[in-house]
């Protein structure tokens, strides 16, 4: 598996905000949101080849954390991804995986499967081609694989957010599921790199999430760490 980095830190993101976890995050990704925030493992993937036998050795290095988090990218599209789920459910982690649900699960090993779906708001820019907007479009949102997703795993639904309007698509979204989501299952994350871009949509967000019932997600690594690579 091409990987980008595996480091040990603490969960920045959703349900388990504050969890100290080892973070494997793989090169590759199927999509290219226009603010990915790890373009190294997205647009232009970058990493070392590493066997599931070594990744595994190097999570088990962090003998404190039974938290690991399979990450990207887009760690569904990693070839051997299953086998080292697998493997991790052998040392009896919880493994959290985050995935834009575009591939389906097929019985892969997980405990909290972290869905993000993409919005429109993540359609990339003139930096790309027709061909890859196109694709992205596409590919963005899979609700059949949501519902694979759902059906079967423990799971958390975070959608970045832009805009206040981004709220009308992510219900009409929903909708489309077919399928009862509590609303605090729906965690709503402002779209933002620095802890400047956050804050400032934070407020109107986190007001909308009190209207609408749906959770406020924080983006805790950045305040703690700045957006920078191994946190």
């Amino acid at each position: 598996m091409l990987i980008s980095e595996i480091f040990y830190s603490i969960q920045g993101e959703g349900e388990l905000t504050g969890v100290p976890s080892v973070f494997v995050r793989a090169s590759g990704c199927n999509l290219r949101c226009v603010w990915c925030d790890t373009p190294y493992a997205s647009w232009n993937p970058e990493g070392a080849p590493l066997s599931v036998e070594k990744i595994v050795t190097a999570v088990e290095a962090h003998v404190a954390a039974r938290h690991v988090v399979l990450t990207g990218g887009e760690p569904m599209v990693a070839k051997e991804i299953r086998e080292l789920a697998g493997e991790l459910k052998k040392l009896d982690c919880h493994i959290t995986i985050e995935t834009a649900a575009t591939v389906a699960p097929d019985g892969i090993a997980c405990d909290l499967a972290s869905l993000s779906p993409k919005l429109r708001n993540s359609t990339p820019d003139g930096r790309l081609d027709e061909t890859w907007r196109r694709k992205h479009e596409t590919l963005r949102w899979q609700p059949a694989v949501v519902r694979g997703w759902l059906d079967q795993y423990g799971y958390q639904l975070k959608f970045v957010v832009s805009k206040a309007e981004d709220v009308n698509e992510i219900e009409t979204m929903l909708g489309q599921l077919g399928r009862s989501i509590p609303r605090a299952k729906v965690l709503l994350m402002p779209e933002g790199t620095t802890q400047e871009m956050l804050r400032a949509r934070a407020g109107w967000l986190s007001a909308l999430c009190k209207e609408r019932g749906y959770r406020f997600a924080p983006r805790l690594h950045v305040e703690l760490y700045g957006n920078k690579r191994g946190t």
